[in-house]
């Protein structure tokens, strides 16, 4: 039963909520001097049943994102025009499905892992574009590269660094951060500059152009957009409270 508080969702709320949404990014974007146009949306389905993805499909939302591979499966069965993200941390063991399943990676978190992708990528005639994860926050319930190791590793000659050149088949297109729950406007801010000047380090130290920065939610939407961020997961402010 839905909440009383809780529209019956359709299309035609999800494309005003869209509308909305995208408005309020933009004008953060021109208020930070960014290009108002240089973010997308990926629409996060995750918690939802197969229902409301058929809903989002329906309005128009073309790129969506689950946090797991199993989950996920068969959403992407019955979408498999869409373009599916994966955003929730990638155990090893799923790594053949999501390669499968995902276009896009945003959780990657080691280099074995990077190079577990691209084996498999070969395999399964699949070229995957990944983002790495970082931890910035500290917080141990969150994946990701601590801040420390990852800016050791993304030296000249540092193992991030290293793995990037030997990648032929897996994109790496960026990197992606959480930022704390709670966290006020100025905290989550500096918690996205942080992530990008990282990237941009790693682009000098590699020679990879490092387009994407897959950072920000409903509640810290446009401090992402404010720093930079190319890629904003946007559930709750689509599709309302999940399930459960």
């Amino acid at each position: 039963m839905l909440p009383v508080d809780e529209p019956a969702l359709d299309e035609h709320l999800v494309r005003d909520r869209l509308a909305s949404l995208e408005a309020r990014l933009r004008s953060a974007a021109e208020r930070a001097g960014r290009d108002p146009e240089g973010f997308r949306i990926v629409a996060v389905t995750k918690g939802f049943g197969l229902e409301v993805v058929d809903v989002a499909a329906r309005a128009g939302l073309r790129r969506l994102g689950e946090n797991r591979v199993q989950e996920a499966l068969p959403k992407v069965e019955a979408h498999p025009d869409l373009e599916w993200h994966l955003i929730g941390h990638l155990q090893s063991n799923k790594a053949r499905r999501a390669v499968e399943a995902f276009g896009w990676i945003h959780s990657v978190h080691d280099p074995a892992l990077l190079e577990r992708l691209e084996a498999l990528a070969r395999d399964a005639g699949r070229e995957p574009r990944v983002l790495l994860q970082v931890n910035l926050t500290g917080e141990a319930a969150k994946s990701g590269w601590d801040a420390a190791r990852f800016a050791e590793a993304t030296r000249p000659g540092g193992e991030i660094v290293t793995t990037l050149r030997r990648l032929h088949i897996v994109a790496v297109v960026g990197l992606m951060t959480i930022a704390r729950l709670g966290a006020s406007a100025e905290e989550a801010r500096l918690t996205f500059g942080r992530l990008r000047d990282l990237r941009d380090r790693l682009r000098e130290a590699s020679g990879t152009p490092l387009p994407e920065l897959s950072m920000g939610m409903t509640a810290d939407a446009e401090a992402a957009v404010a720093e930079g961020a190319t890629l904003v997961r946007i559930g709750t402010a689509l599709f309302g409270g999940r399930p459960g």
